[in-house]
């Protein structure tokens, strides 16, 4: 019997974020208050599922402002107050992204706590949600490496490091988000895919790719509705 799951994200509640907003800042400021509200929101999220009829649940990724930064945030070697815009996704649209200025190194544990915290409040299987090296290389300025591949596999390190304690934490199902692999496709078969199997190597659970085609902003929505005209009459 094929098990049922979501993709992607479930929508935060206006307690917690301004709903419908990308980088939607938190609502509650101090520290203590914004973890209570998140874990709440993650109670929710997975009840939603539990009642949907959902076999695999997620935590809703109620705890991460972006799907990519949520990661980057704990990372050395990247500085958040250097923003460089550039174009992303072959130039899809410009974004304002943080830049890498010196060796990557992860600190410690990224989303352990929020892992054990949401497989403590469900007997489902547990899935969590991960960018992948490519996405990420792609979603900043590099000041360092100067080479997009030996970047991507600094990143695969690290999402391995943390991927094994995921898993030692709970974790049933990593999926791993790649919306870079609609876009590089000359890449994609060479380092990308490389880069990814370095992140899953040695992870005793199941993986998964989840090849998106971007959020309904409207340089997305703008650059969606040219799809036609470039595939041309069938």
């Amino acid at each position: 019997m094929l098990k049922t799951t979501i993709t992607g994200s479930l929508p935060k509640p206006a307690w917690l974020a301004e709903p419908e907003k990308l980088w939607a800042p938190w609502a509650a400021k101090d520290p203590a208050r914004l973890e209570e509200a998140k874990h709440d929101a993650v109670r929710l999220a997975i009840r939603d599922q539990e009642e949907a009829g959902i076999d695999i649940v997620t935590d809703g990724e109620q705890s991460r402002q972006h799907f990519v930064h949520g990661i980057l945030e704990k990372i050395d070697g990247i500085d958040f107050d250097k923003k460089t815009t550039i174009g992303i996704r072959d130039d899809r649209y410009d974004a304002d992204c943080p830049t890498v200025v010196s060796a990557l190194r992860r600190k410690g544990p990224i989303h352990t706590d929020e892992v054990k915290f949401a497989r403590a409040h469900t007997d489902h299987p547990l899935k969590f949600t991960m960018p992948g090296p490519m996405t990420i290389v792609d979603t900043l300025a590099d000041e360092h490496y100067g080479d997009r591949p030996k970047m991507a596999m600094a990143f695969a390190e690290i999402l391995n490091e943390e991927a094994k304690e995921l898993v030692a934490a709970g974790v049933d199902n990593l999926q791993f988000d790649e919306p870079a692999f609609n876009v590089y496709l000359d890449a994609v078969p060479t380092w990308g895919v490389e880069a990814l199997n370095r992140a899953v190597e040695g992870l005793d659970c199941t993986t998964a790719v989840h090849i998106c085609y971007g959020y309904g902003i409207e340089a997305n929505l703008q650059w969606k509705a040219t799809l036609g005209r470039r595939l041309g009459p069938v």
